[in-house]
């Protein structure tokens, strides 16, 4: 016990001696066609790292603070697990629902999308955002979706597609405007929340999980460092992206490209497309920056708005850090705000 804890104070004062990434101005690293909707300057961006393990390395010590994922539902939040959304030749699909008990009339939805490399992680896993938004008047899900150790590419595609689905035809039941919608992810979950909203009219994406007479599109799309282009050298030359590819879509890069673009979200990107808010760090070595770079020039290519975060010095996961998750979640407010606003306002 005296060792580990004299190694920990080791650690802690090995990191405090390192140099963090300066601290840019939000107006340096925060870009994008919809800037304007920003009425005020966002919080400071939290000083950065070389790299992810001594990020990683600070959040796990308590150099920096981390979210409180076990935080307690707030009294004005109804929690409903474990509701079933979808069903596929007998494989009952569930979301966990968190509605706002003080809200007059239709809210907004969001439907939150978990990460884990598209073979693991759980709904569970954004409790902390449902509840949050939850409490600031949305009604939110956090859907599962079937894993890789079920089905591969592209029946999560298909899944999340049902869920958006499943809200829309629910919602009057709900407490939702069926037009207000909005797909949230973080890594495979971005992945997945892009794909939901820019190949919306796509059949080959929509499955058989139920409410096919309704639209699956969405109004705005959040994505917290979720690959867009899987077609990249990084996926061919990477081992972590190489297999998790691989395994996503059966086969590799070099063995069929056609089918790693039809899996790109960034392969759907036109000017109909929602306005995307893009929220990734710079040191980020599971899904490299240059994936919201590609993006962001798309959505300018076309003229779709969005803004983009690109945050100095934090890795993959960065929003466990409660700093950051403060930052992402203030633009993320703001953005939805926006984008999902009444249609008469």
């Amino acid at each position: 016990m005296i060792v580990t804890r004299i190694c920990s104070l080791l650690a802690v004062g090995l990191l405090l001696a390192l140099p963090f990434s300066a601290a840019l101005h939000a107006e340096e690293i925060l870009s994008g066609s919809a800037l304007s909707i920003l009425t005020e300057q966002p919080p400071e961006p939290p000083p950065g790292f070389q790299n992810a393990e001594q990020a990683m390395l600070a959040v796990g010590l308590g150099v920096v603070p981390k979210v409180d994922a076990d935080a307690p539902l707030p009294d004005n939040v109804k929690h409903t697990p474990d509701i079933e959304y979808g069903n596929v030749d007998g494989r009952s699909l569930k979301l966990d629902l968190y509605q706002p008990t003080n809200v007059d009339g239709p809210a907004a939805g969001l439907i939150f999308i978990h990460g884990g490399a598209w073979k693991g992680g759980k709904k569970e896993d954004y409790r902390y955002y449902c509840q949050l938004f939850a409490q600031k008047g949305y009604v939110v899900t956090s859907i599962e979706y079937r894993l890789l150790k079920e089905k591969i590419y592209p029946a999560a595609i298909q899944d999340c597609k049902c869920a958006v689905r499943w809200m829309r035809a629910n919602a009057s039941e709900l407490g939702v405007d069926p037009d207000r919608l909005a797909a949230i992810g973080g890594s495979a979950g971005g992945h997945l929340s892009m794909m939901v909203g820019y190949s919306s009219d796509v059949p080959r994406f929509e499955g058989n999980g139920g409410h096919a007479d309704v639209s699956s599109a969405v109004r705005c799309i959040v994505n917290i460092y979720g690959p867009t282009d899987l077609t990249t050298d990084f996926v061919r030359e990477n081992e972590y992206a190489n297999r998790a590819t691989r395994e996503f879509l059966g086969k590799r890069l070099q063995e069929d490209e056609a089918l790693f673009e039809e899996a790109s979200p960034i392969t759907y990107v036109d000017a109909h497309d929602p306005p995307t808010l893009i929220l990734h760090g710079t040191i980020d070595d599971i899904v490299p920056i240059n994936q919201g770079d590609l993006l962001a020039a798309k959505l300018t290519e076309v003229g779709v708005p969005y803004l983009y975060d690109r945050l100095p010095g934090w890795p993959h996961s960065m929003d466990v850090a409660k700093p950051v998750n403060d930052r992402c979640v203030w633009l993320m407010e703001r953005f939805l705000a926006e984008y999902l606003q009444p249609a008469d306002e």
